[in-house]
This record gives C-alpha cells, structure tokens and sequence, in this order.
C-alpha cells in the first residue's frame, strides 16, 4: 500500500526507541518501541537493526509496505557529529524505509517538540548534556557533546561523579565537610564512602546506578548544604552558557526566542536549579522565553518530518494534538 506525503519518525536514546508512522494529514497511523541506538557499542548495522525491528512492526501494523512512505525522519543518539549524521543517513536509506531520509541528533527532536515552528534552542540534561538550536532557513547550532574532551560538564553522570569526588574527599580530610560524604553511601544502605567505592570498584553496586545519586545531590542541595548547592549552580552556569552562546551564533540573543529545556534533571524542576537558570538567563538573555517540554520526542520527529514535507500548519496541529 502506499501512503503519499506520509512520514517515518523515529526517535532513538540509549535505551529505547520509538517510532510512530504519520499519515499525510498528520494522523498517528501506528506506533512501535523497541531497544536502545548504541552504534559506538554494536557498531552501525547493529544499532539500525534494532531500529529495523521497530520499523517492521509500525509498517505491518499499519500494512504498508516497505519503501512507501515519503520521509522518513530520525533522530538519533549517538549522532553528534555531522559526519555521523551522515553514516547514520546513509546506513538508513540502505534500508529502503522510505524514498528520503533525513538523520538528526537527538536533541533536535526534543527541541522541534517544545516548539510550534522549527525556531529556538534547546539544551537537554539527562545522562549528559547537549544543546541544539534551529531557525526556519536551516540554520543550525550544536555542539560536539562528546563528553569532557568538547568541553562538556554536567548531566546526571556528571552530576554524580563531582558529588561523589566531593564526597570522598570530605570523608578522608582532603576536602570541606559535606552532608554528601553521608547521604551518598546512605543511599545504597552503605555507612561511608570507603563502602560505596569498594562497592562501585568491585562491582557489587552496578556502575549505571551511579545515576541514583543526582536525586540525591538535588536533596542535599535543597537541605542547605554549601557544596551540594555550589554543584547545582555550577549545572545551572552550564545550562546558561549553552543556550546563550546558541542563541547568540543563530542571532536570537537579542529578540523573543524560546529555550526549551529537557531531560530527567531539567524536568524534574528542582527549584533551586531552576530559579538559578532563570536569573541567569535575565542576565544573558533577556529576552528568552523558556519552557519545559514534557512531550514525546518521538513528536518532534514527526514534525520535522512534517516540516521536510512542508506539510500545512494544520497537519502539525494535528499531529501535536495527538501528542498532548
């Protein structure tokens, strides 16, 4: 069957997927998820079989046939370079999913979905932190977020690392007391920070579960201890200084432009962070319009699917709609 103007969205992290089909009026035709992008991991072909698998499924469900659809429109983790956008682009069209394919980082899925027009920045905190920006004449800003090596800090990786390097150094005399040394081990039911390394370092505590502690680091922030507090507000610098030097290269600084912030950590709205992100931004940016998008990324996909298709005004509504 064939389904003309009809758009593939995808969006893939770490550890899901989500696809969903859009019809040409914007109507959600089928919906799938499947496991995590991981390419630097499984390499490539590995990584889009995963992908494949999700595919499969929404096209059945929708009983259109391979190749049919018009866009196809994904948003991929672990594309943060454009040359990796072009492999990823590439490795898909083999696929034959759809007659165009275009390949994006992640983050601007999250972005195009806290937006009503392809216009703006984002900055998402999660695992790590990245920060996109877009205007309507395709102009982009973006950064490597490779990790520290491009200058990044922050993240709940990030987070749960400082407050751990803190942590330890309390405990041992190198560094200022703080509530950190107790709470973090406390956390695993531990007694002290010797437990919690030895647990970490020997495996018996499992290293993605490092990720537990940023709720930790936010409570011990808002019980008033000094150094939890100078963390938090050093991710909140973070977060300012992304979005203002994107706003800055696309030439927004200085009109009414949204920030959209997402991820686990920016959308928990823990208020000292985010009264911080705030002043900040009155100060760099005066005129940015921030908001915290809650909405599937997997939309935002779709819409800059629907955006490559120059779909009407009212076939984004309605694909939004379906996403509220």
């Amino acid at each position: 069957m064939g389904v003309n103007g009809s758009v593939l969205a995808i969006d893939a992290g770490n550890s899901k997927t989500d696809v969903a089909l859009i019809g040409a009026d914007g109507t959600v035709l089928s919906t799938a998820r499947g496991g995590g992008f991981q390419p630097p991991v499984v390499g490539i072909g590995t990584a889009v079989d995963v992908l494949g698998a999700a595919v499969e499924r929404v096209l059945a469900s929708a009983g259109v046939d391979t190749g049919a659809v018009a866009h196809v429109s994904a948003c991929l983790a672990n594309a943060d370079l454009p040359v990796e956008e072009e492999q990823l682009t590439e490795a898909l069209g083999a696929r034959g999913w759809g007659r165009t394919v275009e390949v994006r980082n992640d983050t601007f899925a999250i972005l195009r979905a806290g937006v009503d027009e392809p216009r703006g920045v984002a900055v998402v905190c999660g695992a790590g932190i990245n920060c996109v920006g877009m205007v309507p004449d395709g102009r982009t800003a973006r950064f490597p977020a490779i990790g520290r090596i491009s200058g990044d800090w922050g993240g709940g990786s990030g987070l749960s690392e400082e407050a751990m390097w803190f942590a330890s150094r309390a405990e041992d005399g190198r560094g200022e007391p703080t509530e950190l040394a107790r709470a973090l081990p406390a956390h695993f039911g531990l007694g002290s920070m010797y437990a919690l390394i030895e647990a970490l370092h020997l495996g018996r505590i499992a290293p993605e579960r490092r990720h537990e502690l940023t709720p930790v680091l936010f409570a011990t922030s808002a019980a008033g201890d000094p150094v939890a507090r100078a963390l938090v507000d050093r991710l909140a610098e973070e977060v300012v200084a992304l979005a203002s030097v994107a706003l800055s290269r696309l030439g927004l600084l200085g009109e009414e432009a949204p920030v959209v912030l997402g991820g686990s950590v920016l959308a928990a709205r823990h208020p000292q962070l985010d009264a911080r992100i705030a002043g900040l931004l009155a100060e760099r940016a005066p005129k940015a319009v921030v908001r915290v998008v809650r909405e599937s990324p997997v939309l935002g996909a779709g819409l800059l699917g629907l955006d490559h298709t120059r779909a009407e005004p009212e076939v984004h509504t309605r694909l939004r709609a379906q996403y509220a």
